[in-house]
């Protein structure tokens, strides 16, 4: 929720009083970055020290204020060719030190410009560091940023924001989704078609598949089990997206009926939850959640640790320490965080389904989990042969 004003000032120096407000009553005073004017969210951190064009356009963070945990931001500027949606999804940017002139031959214009152009409210020049150890402590929670030259008191903010929406329970996934289907084609050789299920879908992800050889239908979330066979699909597909699983009653049907079928499946983040709902486990929020470029997750199944991008503020409640006996067969944990544990992947051993909770496309981030993709592939050319 964010109302704002374009506003007129471009230097740090000429930037509007701005305070960000916690729902535990915790208070921030800086300067306004972005738009000027008042918006609402979750606020959570991301750890990445790059890729923040990256994670502002990515539809998993619909709803959410983030506060980037690397002290210097913008360096680089906006170009065209990084965002991974047509907008920025953010509902507020907290940063701590804005570049004031951005270096990069591919940049078009500074971060703070393309803030303000698409409306969106940011604060800059706040402790982020204290802000991050208080979300660690206290956990993910509403918040508001206000800014401008008529700010509210402090108890007329602190209501309002203890008024806005809790990100237990949303259901957001088809905000951010496509409303029409549209095709990726293949890149070279077509050797596969894939219907993926948009959830709030990134860019890059049907490109890694495009990569491959793979076609991919992009259907929306409201999809009918109909509408993915349609498409005749070697796999299907299911994306990240923001909000609750737990309100995701309508894709966990569609992939049910997939996983009747026996067709070669692949969810991540968003399409992680939704295989751990299919079959039969619960879902819980994490306390504040992993965001980031630089999460370590081991792969059980060859013991390999990988460096990963991660951006999920939920996760799947399955046992770490045995098989699980689902209606579609045997499943157990495939990924695990070593941080905390969390589970991070899960994978069927009677029929062709895994998934996993982070982002191999590596838009922002590290390669290490690109082959992931490539399992998909083999999963198809088993189903085929």
């Amino acid at each position: 929720m964010t109302t704002s004003s374009q506003g007129t000032a471009s230097g740090r120096h000429q930037a509007a009083p701005a305070v960000l407000v916690l729902e535990d009553g915790r208070i921030f005073r800086g300067r306004a970055y972005g738009a000027a004017g008042v918006t609402f969210g979750e606020a959570v951190f991301s750890t990445g020290m790059t890729g923040y064009q990256e994670t502002l356009t990515d539809p998993s963070y619909h709803r959410q204020v983030v506060v980037m945990t690397a002290p210097h931001v913008g360096n680089t500027g906006v170009n065209d060719e990084d965002p991974e949606s047509g907008r920025i999804w953010v509902a507020g940017y907290v940063v701590r030190d804005p570049a004031r002139v951005p270096s990069n031959w591919r940049s078009r214009r500074s971060l703070d410009e393309e803030l303000r152009r698409q409306g969106v409210v940011g604060i800059c020049g706040i402790d982020t560091r204290a802000l991050t150890r208080h979300l660690r402590e206290r956990g993910a929670m509403r918040v508001g940023i206000f800014s401008g030259n008529a700010l509210p008191d402090e108890g007329t903010m602190l209501t309002e924001v203890r008024q806005a929406p809790e990100m237990a329970g949303a259901d957001l996934a088809a905000e951010v989704a496509t409303t029409e289907p549209y095709v990726v084609p293949a890149i070279g050789e077509k050797r596969f078609t894939v219907a993926a299920v948009d959830l709030g879908i990134k860019g890059m992800t049907p490109h890694r598949m495009a990569e491959r050889g793979i076609e991919v239908h992009v259907l929306p979330a409201t999809a009918t089990v109909e509408d993915v066979y349609a498409v005749a699909p070697d796999g299907v597909f299911f994306s990240n997206g923001p909000g609750d699983p737990a309100t995701a009653d309508h894709p966990v049907s569609v992939m049910r009926a997939v996983l009747e079928r026996g067709t070669p499946l692949f969810g991540i983040c968003f399409g992680n939850q939704i295989l751990g709902r299919a079959l039969g486990f619960g879902t819980y929020k994490l306390k504040y959640g992993h965001r980031g470029i630089n999460q370590p997750v081991q792969d059980r199944t060859t013991g390999k640790v990988e460096v990963t991008a991660h951006n999920h503020g939920f996760a799947v409640d399955a046992p770490l320490d045995r098989v699980s006996d689902t209606p579609y067969g045997r499943a157990e944990v495939s990924h695990v965080c070593l941080n905390d544990d969390v589970v991070e992947g899960l994978q069927l051993l009677d029929r062709p389904a895994f998934s996993v909770q982070y982002h191999p496309e590596a838009a922002a981030g590290p390669h290490d989990a690109a082959y992931l993709f490539d399992r998909f592939v083999s999963l198809m050319e088993g189903q085929r042969a």
